[in-house]
């Protein structure tokens, strides 16, 4: 008599990681990850000398604050999101002491002495809105873009788009984006 052995049954368990691998890459492949929408700005440079604090002149200095109401003040008068723009385009053109050559200004003596000494201070409440916030920030972008697009076709006769990289550097010097943003503390 024939003895006969049975193997038990056996799964081929070889091809198990394969098919974990092909399923991990499907996934990562089809999966989408959303991107972080954030504001374009450029950090300023880290100071390198001792004193860190430049004194500016009251006129080279303009104010826009969002209080808590949702309401913009430039230098405490309430303004219209809409009259940012041609407000900060006029101070930051003024050229009060004629020293700027491509300023087209009304030499106003409460204004800017020149583009590359004005600096917007942007303050804000805990209260305001990120979407007000941005919109703020929005139009002084819009009135630096101007001037900037204005100084490219005197100078170069050129739009932002065809200027070479170091004539855009030069219309970025000419009206240079020097923003100051503060948050204001609640108050208790």
């Amino acid at each position: 008599m024939k003895s006969f052995r049975r193997h038990s049954a056996s799964v081929n368990a070889g091809s198990m990681a394969d098919i974990a691998f092909l399923l991990l890459i499907f996934f990562l492949v089809t999966t989408t990850i959303s991107a972080d929408k954030g504001i374009l700005r450029q950090l300023p440079k880290i100071c390198e000398t001792a004193n860190c604090v430049a004194d500016i002149a009251e006129r080279n200095l303009l104010r826009i604050s969002v209080n808590d109401n949702q309401q913009i003040l430039i230098d405490d008068a309430v303004v219209k999101l809409s009259e940012i723009q041609t407000t900060v385009e006029a101070f930051l053109d003024n050229n009060c002491l004629g020293t700027c050559d491509y300023c087209e200004g009304l030499k106003v003596a409460t204004s800017a002495d020149h583009p590359k000494k004005a600096v917007i201070s942007l303050s804000h409440s805990p209260q305001t809105t990120y979407e007000y916030f941005i919109a703020v920030q929005d139009e002084i972008t819009k009135a630096y873009y101007n001037l900037r697009v204005r100084y490219a076709k005197h100078k170069y006769n050129k739009a932002p788009e065809a200027l070479t990289k170091t004539e855009l550097k030069d219309v970025q010097s000419a009206f240079p984006f020097i923003v100051s943003e503060i948050m204001v503390k609640p108050s208790n």
